[in-house]
């Protein structure tokens, strides 16, 4: 197991005191074989409420209702979690999956979800950018996704956005660039035009960057295959997931998995701007979360 500590810093300004409303916070990490979540701690202002649930997709999400005005808002979330080497995806000890694979009736209800379009307008485009890869009438899943992987690390140029949302496919394809969002995006689209189950995945990359603090959240695609399971792929480094990548939430859409989401109202302040940091680092025992009389600690 290695140790990771990651420091998610957001705030936002105002010129006047506004009235917040209810927000939704997608910020813990997700545990399993591959990740264990050591501590966390959110911290929060102004005054406010807090209630943790699970949704449809069985991410933990905070829901934070406020309870005074305030020209500011703060959220940051100190987390430490522990990651194993079983996180990383050997292609090659795979189970052989046929392509396009074919579902256990028990699992197919819930995989047509995920073979489900989140953007039908665009699925001709994929379907005629599809053609050019020259993608066999069957043969091997694993390759297949991974022909698709390469193409899109290679083919479009990564474009980092301050701006929400994501791209459609169609509009990624025309312009040749894209952030993390938009290249997970059009990868989770044409995996389900090709018949193949696939979801949004949103958290956190290890690089350089974030231990330099330089870093935002980040963004992959991960695929459902027989007797596999869930498998990542990251188009924008051109590489399946690893210890390196720590998932946050999942979704069939990616507004699913925004971490932070909610509104404001005022008669007179407007937003003087958005700050988003994050950090990661190894931390040594000194340096682990503590508990702040402002923070909300997450029962582990």
């Amino acid at each position: 197991m290695s140790r990771l500590r990651i420091i998610h810093d957001t705030a936002y300004r105002y010129d006047a005191p506004v009235t917040f409303g209810p927000h939704r916070l997608v910020l813990r990490p997700r545990e399993g074989h591959d990740v264990r979540l050591e501590s966390m701690v959110l911290t929060i202002t102004p005054a406010h409420e807090i209630r943790w649930s699970r949704d449809v997709f069985s991410n933990s999400v905070a829901l934070v209702t406020f309870l005074e005005p305030a020209n500011a808002l703060h959220i940051r979330s100190d987390v430490v979690v522990d990651r194993s080497i079983h996180a990383a995806v050997d292609l090659a000890r795979l189970p052989l999956a046929e392509y396009p694979p074919i579902y256990d009736p028990l699992e197919q209800t819930v995989v047509d979800v995920y073979r489900a379009f989140s953007f039908a307008d665009d699925v001709l485009v994929v379907k005629d950018w599809l053609v050019d890869l020259k993608i066999p009438e069957r043969g091997d899943a694993v390759r297949v996704l991974s022909l698709l992987n390469q193409t899109l690390f290679k083919q479009l140029e990564y474009r980092r956005r301050e701006e929400k949302g994501v791209q459609t496919p169609a509009q990624t394809l025309r312009l040749g660039t894209g952030s993390c969002r938009d290249k997970a995006t059009l990868f989770m689209e044409a995996a389900r035009v090709l018949g193949i189950a696939a979801r949004f995945a949103s958290g956190y990359l290890d690089t350089a960057a974030s231990q330099a603090g330089r870093a935002a959240t980040h963004a992959w695609a991960e695929v459902y295959l027989p007797d596999s399971g869930w498998i990542g792929f990251d188009p924008t480094i051109g590489e399946t997931t690893s210890s390196k990548h720590t998932v946050v939430g999942v979704s069939h859409h990616p507004r699913g998995v925004m971490p932070i989401s909610g509104r404001f109202s005022s008669l007179e302040g407007r937003s003087l701007g958005l700050e988003v940091g994050v950090r990661m680092e190894t931390p040594a025992e000194a340096d682990l979360p503590g508990r702040a009389p402002t923070s909300d600690l997450v029962a582990l």
